[in-house]
């Protein structure tokens, strides 16, 4: 069975993203592969490209920054994400199946 690109867990929602740094404006693209397609619009320097996805999905989702963890990928394109008090259900709602926009 393939992973899903979001997964319910015990805290939340863990949903597999693949960035697009410095890109013209922060949005979804998507889906890329097994994973949400996001372009950031930030430069992957520093952890800009990171604070400016966490910033993205705390929006996307309507929960404070401090429920958006990455659980792994830091330094790469592929990330999990780990958002606190969603379901899998709400992240498809709000980010697959709308394409948000920041």
């Amino acid at each position: 069975m393939k992973p899903a690109i979001v997964q319910d867990s015990k805290d939340g929602a863990i949903l597999t993203v693949h960035v697009q740094p410095k890109a013209a404006r922060t949005e979804c693209a998507g889906i890329h592969g097994e994973a949400l397609k996001i372009r950031i619009a930030a430069p992957p320097v520093g952890g800009a490209a990171n604070e400016e996805l966490v910033r993205f999905l705390a929006r996307a989702m309507d929960v404070p920054p401090s429920a958006v963890r990455l659980e792994s990928g830091a330094g790469g394109r592929h990330k999990r994400v780990a958002l606190k008090g969603v379901t899998a259900e709400d992240v498809m709602a709000r980010l697959i199946r709308k394409g948000a926009t920041a």
